[in-house]
Parts: C-alpha cells; structure tokens; sequence
C-alpha cells in the first residue's frame, strides 16, 4: 500500500478494508482447514468449488482493473478523479484480487497433487498459463503503484490491449481443464 512519509497507514483510504480483507483471508484458510479436517476425502469438492470462486474473484479483479486504469488515464493527476481512481485500484488489488489469487494457487495446487494431476500433460500447460496469469497480476500491480504515485506513462490505448490478455489466458485455462486435450 503506497502512503506519504507523512501519512500513517491508518489515515490512508482503504486502510482498514485492507485489514479486514486479511482477517477474512485467514477466516477463509481456517475454514478450509476446518472443511478438510471434518470432512476427509469428502472435503475435495468443496474445496473444489471454493477454488473456483476464487478463480471467479481473481478474475473479475484482472478483467476490471485495466478498465479502471483506462478511465484512470484520462483524469488529471491530482485530481478528486485520479484520487478515487487510486483508492478504487488499491482495494480492487489489496482486498478482492491478491487475496483471491493466493486462495486459488494454494487449493489449486492441493487439488492437483489430490487429484494426480501433477504430470498430466494438460495440467503442465495450464499451470503455465495460470503462472503467465499471475505475471499479469503483477504486472497490473506494479501499475497500480505506478498511478498511485502519479507516474504512468501509457496511454489508455495500451491499457485496452493489455486488457485482453486476461481473456485469452482464461480461454486458455478453461479449454486445457474441460477438455484435457493431452
């Protein structure tokens, strides 16, 4: 979270909500231990169905943010436009996106090692699509920190291009999990 020297952490907007995103985080993990202590071997569908929810949230996250970064271009730095515009990033990134990735990975990859899917062809691919997806998440951070502090420098063009590789990666990771064509 990006604050002036000045600023305590506490007075940054978004502050809080970022807390309560990490209580819900760890609430999120508790319940999920709870689920698999309880239910055994019948815990991998919910977990199953936990995981996508997350993928959904996750995202939602990716398909909005460059649309905010787009609107976010056009607004004058300094402005009560561009202001909202950074708070609006920062909690999309720091309380639905982040938290949203770290739930998908880790029950996606217990999901794989529980289901035996570690050497399938078509699970080596997706996970390289969802590891280029994550580069996309970080990349979409970085940018948010970069119009946090007043310095992008791409154009809203760019912003739409980059927009799409969400898409076709979640295309891609669709396709490799339905049809698990090798």
């Amino acid at each position: 979270m990006v604050s002036a020297p000045d600023q305590p952490l506490a007075t940054v907007p978004g502050a809080s909500a970022g807390k309560r995103a990490g209580i819900a985080l760890l609430g999120t993990v508790l319940a999920i231990a709870v689920l698999m202590m309880l239910l055994g071997d019948g815990a991998y569908l919910w977990i199953k169905a936990i995981h996508v929810v997350a993928i959904i949230s996750w995202m939602a996250g990716l398909l909005y943010l460059p649309r905010l970064f787009i609107y976010h271009c056009d607004a004058p730095k300094g402005s009560p436009q561009s202001e909202t515009f950074k708070v609006m990033e920062r909690r999309l990134l720091m309380i639905i996106m982040t938290p949203a990735m770290i739930i998908a990975w880790v029950l996606g990859v217990w999901l794989a090692y529980v289901g035996g899917h570690l050497a399938s062809g078509w699970f080596l691919a997706k996970f390289a699509a969802v590891i280029s997806l994550s580069g996309v998440h970080g990349m979409f951070s970085a940018a948010a920190r970069a119009f946090a502090e007043d310095r992008n420098e791409k154009p809203p063009r760019y912003w739409r291009m980059v927009n799409e590789i969400p898409t076709v990666l979640m295309i891609v990771i669709v396709i490799l999990v339905v049809v698990k064509p090798f």
